[in-house]
C-alpha cells in the first residue's frame, strides 16, 4: 500500500514538474516567410527567392501555416501584434519587425529594399520587440482560463455521481484496499482518455490558419452552455439538462455495477467517459479551442496535462475518503445538496469565459 501511494505520488509530480517546466522562449531568425502548401501566389514567391538567392542573402524564417499548427499560431500571433484585420490576413507574407509584405507582387517588389533598410537597425532591439508578443500573449489570463475551466469540469456532478455508485459496489464486498485500487484505476482510466481526446480536438481546432472563426464559434457555444447551466440552478431539470442524460443512466449505472477489480475499473473507465462527455465536454472544448488559438504544441500540452489532472483531483479526494471510511451514501448527500449550486458556479464561469472570447480578452 505504502509503495503504490509513493509510486502514485512521483507519478503525478512529474505530470506537475512538465507542466510548470515548458518554456518556449526562443530566439527567432529576423525576417518571417509565411506560405501554404498548394497557394500559388506564395509558390511566385518561393520560386523569386531561389532565382535571387534570397535565401543566402537574407537570414529568412520560412513558415508554412495551412499544415502546421504551430505556423500557423505564430503568424496569427504577428498578424494580433501588427493590428492586421481579419480580412487581410493572408499568405503570402513577409514580417520584418514591425513592416509586413503582403501578397506575391508587393514582396516580389519591395523585398530586397525593405530587408536591407531592415537589416541596418538595430538587431537587439528587434528581436526583443518582434519576439516577446509573440512567445507570452497573454500567458496569466490563458492560464487563469484554463485553471477556472478544469475547476467547472471538476466540480462537475456527473463525476462524483459515478464514482460514488462504483465505490458503493466494491465496498458492498467490505473489500476497502480494492476499493481503494479500484476507484484509483478508474480515475486513471478517465485522466487518460480524457487527455487523449483533448489531443485530438486540439489538433482538429489547430488545423490551417482560420482558428479565428472557431474561436469565435466556440465563445458563442460558451455563452449558450453557461446560460443552461444558469437554468439548471433556477429550474432544474427543465428542458435540456446539463448532465448525463436521463435515459443513459439505468445503462451507465448497470455498467459501473458490473466493475469488481481494478483491471476492469480501468478499461471500463474509457466506456464510462463516453456516457460523461456529453456533461463534461463543454468547458473541456472551450478550453481546447482557445489553446489551439494562443499556444505552441509544447505549452498546450502542458496546460493540457495540468487541466486533467485538477479534472481528476476531486475523483481522488473521494477515493481516498472512502477507503478512510468516509461513507458514500453521505457523500452522495452533499452532491445532491450542492447540485444546483456546482451548476450556477460552473455557468457564470463559462460566460465569463465565452464573454472573453467573442471580445478577443483570451
Amino acid at each position: 500500500m505504502a509503495m503504490f501511494i509513493k509510486q502514485a505520488a512521483v507519478f503525478f509530480g512529474i505530470l506537475l514538474l512538465f507542466c510548470y517546466a515548458s518554456v518556449l522562449a526562443t530566439t527567432k531568425p529576423h525576417i518571417y516567410f509565411f506560405y501554404g502548401k498548394g497557394c500559388p501566389h506564395c509558390a511566385n514567391v518561393e520560386r523569386y527567392f531561389q532565382s535571387e538567392d534570397i535565401y543566402s542573402r537574407y537570414s529568412i524564417d520560412a513558415r508554412e501555416v495551412y499544415f502546421d499548427h504551430d505556423n500557423a499560431t505564430l503568424f496569427t500571433n504577428l498578424m494580433n501584434r501588427l493590428s492586421v484585420p481579419q480580412d487581410q490576413r493572408g499568405v503570402p507574407a513577409v514580417v520584418m519587425g514591425d513592416t509586413l509584405l503582403s501578397g506575391d507582387k508587393p514582396i516580389i517588389e519591395q523585398f530586397v529594399a525593405t530587408a536591407d533598410k531592415y537589416v541596418q537597425q538595430d538587431i537587439d532591439s528587434i528581436v526583443d520587440k518582434s519576439t516577446a508578443p509573440v512567445n507570452q500573449q497573454q500567458p496569466k489570463i490563458t492560464l487563469f482560463a484554463v485553471v477556472a475551466g478544469s475547476i467547472v469540469d471538476a466540480i462537475n456532478p456527473c463525476a462524483f455521481a459515478v464514482l460514488i455508485i462504483l465505490m458503493s459496489t466494491i465496498l458492498v464486498t467490505g473489500a476497502k484496499k480494492r476499493a481503494l485500487y479500484t476507484g484509483l484505476s478508474f480515475t486513471l482510466s478517465i485522466f487518460i482518455s480524457y487527455f487523449l481526446m483533448g489531443l485530438g480536438l486540439y489538433q482538429a481546432f489547430g488545423t490551417g490558419i482560420f482558428i479565428h472563426f472557431i474561436y469565435q464559434f466556440i465563445g458563442w457555444l460558451a455563452l449558450i452552455l453557461g446560460l443552461l447551466n444558469l437554468k439548471d440552478y433556477f429550474w432544474y431539470g427543465k428542458g435540456v439538462l446539463m448532465e448525463v442524460p436521463l435515459s443513459w443512466r439505468p445503462q451507465l449505472k448497470k455498467l459501473i455495477t458490473s466493475i469488481t477489480d481494478p483491471l476492469g475499473a480501468f478499461f471500463i473507465g474509457f466506456l464510462v467517459s463516453l456516457f460523461l462527455l456529453p456533461c463534461t465536454s463543454g468547458p473541456y472544448i472551450v478550453i481546447l479551442s482557445m489553446l489551439a488559438k494562443q499556444t505552441y504544441r509544447i505549452q498546450a500540452l502542458s496546460y493540457l496535462l495540468l487541466y486533467n489532472l485538477i479534472f481528476i483531483t476531486p475523483m481522488i479526494l473521494i477515493t481516498l475518503a472512502v477507503y478512510l471510511g468516509y461513507s458514500p451514501k453521505k457523500i452522495e448527500e452533499i452532491r445532491q445538496k450542492h447540485l444546483r449550486t456546482v451548476h450556477l458556479i460552473g455557468g457564470i464561469i463559462l460566460l465569463l469565459i465565452g464573454s472573453a472570447l467573442i471580445m478577443q480578452w483570451l
